[in-house]
């Protein structure tokens, strides 16, 4: 794999740092497309997990794709309409994917610019915590393309099709105080407390049932594309496994105990 993504795990938490500060941790070839696209489908199969963050090295989230590897024609943007077209299939496309497809909650600690690519990969996960540094910009029009990484599929759902349609058509840059105003993000930190405040919103979620983290997004996501009684008929075979699990026990368990001693603690006073 290579070395565009660190993981980190610990306490139920693996961390994913987009590693190529150098660039803004752009991408452009597909062995980095391949690399976060792993590491999701890596980090969903370990029984441990359960939250993800995705965050960048250094000053940037993630650029979007590399200018100079454009203008060079290289890495999935390079050869004739068909090879373009195969490459984006091949390569980036995997990434948008391998989000669908991971069970587990992602949250997005964006420490700074992203841009094109870079927002749209935003979108991509459950929550958005932003640094006070942090831009966002759907490019692409800028530089006379279109999102190639599913932002017309992923913004409208995340800001509505009219902020979608004036973040594509404008291609204008939004700071992190007027995301945070139109939904994109849910909370802005200084950006020296933006990796401990999603750490601990992480481990506020890790705290819970894995089967159920996973079933619940399970849900979540299929309600995209579901009326309520499809919605419906999906939650009762979920909901009827996640009755059978030690977890549901356990947490069954701890909530009767409490309830007992305040129960006993109100006798006694």
């Amino acid at each position: 794999m290579s070395g565009f993504i660190d993981t980190r795990i610990e306490g139920g938490v693996a961390t994913l740092t987009m590693n190529s500060p150098e660039d803004r941790n752009a991408l452009s070839r597909p062995d980095q497309c391949d690399a976060l696209a792993d590491a999701l489908v890596a980090a969903d199969a370990r029984s441990e997990v359960k939250v993800v963050i995705l965050t960048g090295a250094g000053p940037a989230f993630c650029a979007g794709g590399n200018i100079k590897d454009m203008k060079a024609k290289r890495g999935f943007m390079a050869g004739t309409p068909i090879e373009l077209e195969a490459g984006y299939r091949r390569a980036l496309h995997r990434i948008p994917l391998a989000f669908q497809a991971i069970d587990v909650p992602v949250i997005a600690a964006v420490n700074g610019p992203a841009m094109g690519a870079g927002l749209d990969i935003t979108c991509m996960c459950d929550l958005r915590i932003a640094s006070s540094r942090a831009r966002f910009s759907e490019v692409f029009v800028r530089l006379g393309i279109i999102s190639g990484i599913g932002g017309a599929w992923f913004l409208p759902r995340i800001i509505g099709s009219a902020r979608a349609a004036e973040l594509a058509f404008t291609a204008k840059v939004i700071g992190a105080e007027e995301a945070l105003d139109w939904g994109l993000v849910s909370e802005v930190t200084e950006p020296e407390a933006l990796a401990s405040r999603s750490l601990e919103l992480a481990r506020e979620i890790a705290q819970h049932s894995r089967v159920a983290l996973r079933f619940y997004k399970r849900l979540l996501r299929m309600a995209d594309q579901q009326d309520l009684r499809g919605n419906l008929d999906a939650t009762a075979p979920l909901q009827a496994l996640a009755h059978l699990t030690s977890e549901h026990a356990e947490a069954v368990d701890r909530v009767i105990a409490a309830l007992d001693r305040n129960t006993a603690e109100g006798r006694g006073g």
